[in-house]
């Protein structure tokens, strides 16, 4: 059973956002120019941004407790448990029975409810928010809500604005950039069988996965989805090519690889033997030659654009600083490289105390972070680094709904009014919204939407900006 739909009534957010607008007299933006194929329409329905559906999972307590015991053994085992998924979106309603549900994350992963050993106690159960991968055709193959297989719902930790990684996957939609995975808000309910209530778990964001289907949606921009798809891990610097750092993660073994290959396994030494010419290549050639094998072996214009709002929403927790939290695909017919970030909760003035001395509003973007040649050496060519800086300040014009404070402002007002009534929840975490960077920051002084020039992110980041290449300004 695919799903069941118990009513038919789809609305277009964008036409409902446009009349809103309009009544209300907000500021109207010119739209950015479109660079790179419209998006699908279901992942549109599903991540609708302006939306804020209602996810229950339905669970049996025996279950439930599999996957309680299953943390304790270890944490970081991806264990399944089956759940029926009901998607409940205005008028609309999805049912999908017997998903299956695994805890996911790293720094953030814990056990959703008690201690180590507890059982579940329908008496006075002892909630904690997690974030949670669901897997539709885990125990039936067939399934899928439209054309996803897999969403991921994240916790909003550690960010009083609750809106960060929403409003950067949300940047690189509206500039039309499709090379990141989709991402909304919705709210999170998890009843088991036999208690007297659900437990509302609160507000979450609602993330697509990075796998096949990801590539399918893409095939306008990737040329196909039957070439080989790489997450990395931190170390992920494309300096040296080491056919050590190449394979395929296997928890019981605890093995994980820098690069670690997604699609295609059974093909390891072939994807390998790519990745490395790939990686000597860039790191050997210079001047007119990287120039032009640059052009021919990736997307380079798509890249230097991402990296382009990468580095002005500020986040540190990237290639050039980090080398970490991107996947990379390179397509079948050409061979070509595509840059697919992705993690961008470390943004908008959230530098991070593990850099010391950087302050991501004001670090020179030219400079940003390491010396990691998929960036650095790139920007060294004029022509790439006019793309690069041309696209800070096409992102920043005031009239276009992109990064500009006024149009941010507009924003992030809308999702506050869209979520502040439901931040409450029963685990009793994260139950405000706050205009603050997290509490660990370097730079503590950023706001999102204050007037003080010298504070409000957008604005001090704006004029970080080194002279535009056209306007010398």
């Amino acid at each position: 059973m695919t799903m069941t739909k118990r009513y038919r009534f789809f609305t277009n957010p964008f036409l409902d956002l446009f009349s809103s607008l309009q009544g209300n007299k907000q500021p109207v933006f010119e739209p950015a120019a479109p660079t790179y194929p419209e998006e699908d329409p279901g992942l549109s329905y599903i991540y609708d941004i302006d939306a804020l559906p209602y996810i229950q999972l339905k669970i049996k307590e025996h279950e439930w407790n599999k996957i309680l015991f299953a943390f304790d053994k270890n944490p970081y085992y991806n264990y399944y448990i089956p759940a029926d998924l009901t998607f409940y979106k205005g008028t609309d309603t999805y049912i999908f029975p017997q998903v299956g549900i695994r805890l996911r994350g790293n720094s953030s992963r814990k056990r959703p409810e008690g201690n180590h050993r507890q059982l579940h106690n329908p008496v006075r159960p002892q909630w904690k928010r997690v974030s949670f991968t669901i897997n539709l055709k885990k125990y039936n193959k067939h399934q899928k809500f439209f054309d996803e297989k897999k969403i991921h719902l994240k916790w909003i930790r550690e960010d009083p604005t609750y809106i960060r990684e929403v409003y950067a996957y949300d940047l690189y939609r509206r500039y039309k950039l499709y090379i990141t995975p989709f991402c909304s808000f919705c709210r999170l309910t998890i009843h088991i069988e036999g208690d007297p209530k659900p437990a509302y778990y609160g507000v979450y964001k609602l993330i697509e996965d990075v796998d096949k289907s990801f590539l399918s949606h893409r095939t306008a921009i990737f040329g196909d989805s039957a070439g080989y798809l790489w997450k990395t891990r931190q170390g992920a610097d494309f300096k040296t090519p080491d056919r050590s750092l190449m394979g395929i993660k296997d928890k019981s073994k605890n093995y994980k690889p820098i690069y670690d290959l997604k699609t295609h396994k059974g093909e390891i030494d072939q994807a390998s033997e790519q990745l490395m010419i790939f990686i000597k290549e860039l790191n050997t050639l210079k001047g007119e030659a990287l120039r032009s094998w640059a052009r021919q072996s990736m997307d380079v214009e798509l890249f230097l654009k991402t990296q382009a709002l990468t580095v002005m929403l500020g986040n540190w927790d990237d290639y050039w600083i980090n080398s970490n939290n991107f996947y990379f695909y390179f397509n079948k017919e050409e061979g070509k490289f595509f840059f697919i970030p992705y993690d961008m909760e470390t943004t908008l003035g959230t530098s991070s105390i593990l850099v010391p001395g950087k302050d991501s509003a004001v670090q020179n973007i030219l400079n940003w972070g390491r010396d990691h040649p998929l960036i650095q050496k790139l920007i060294e060519i004029p022509e790439f680094r006019d793309i690069y800086i041309s696209t800070c300040y096409e992102i920043n014009d005031p009239t276009k709904d992109l990064f500009h404070y006024t149009a941010s402002a507009h924003r992030i007002r809308n999702w506050w009014d869209l979520i502040s009534d439901f931040i409450d929840n029963d685990t009793q975490e994260d139950i405000r919204i706050a205009d603050e960077p997290a509490w660990w920051s370097n730079q503590l002084k950023y706001r999102l939407l204050s007037t003080d020039p010298k504070k409000n992110y957008f604005k001090v980041k704006a004029d970080s900006l080194p002279p535009h290449p056209q306007t010398n300004r």
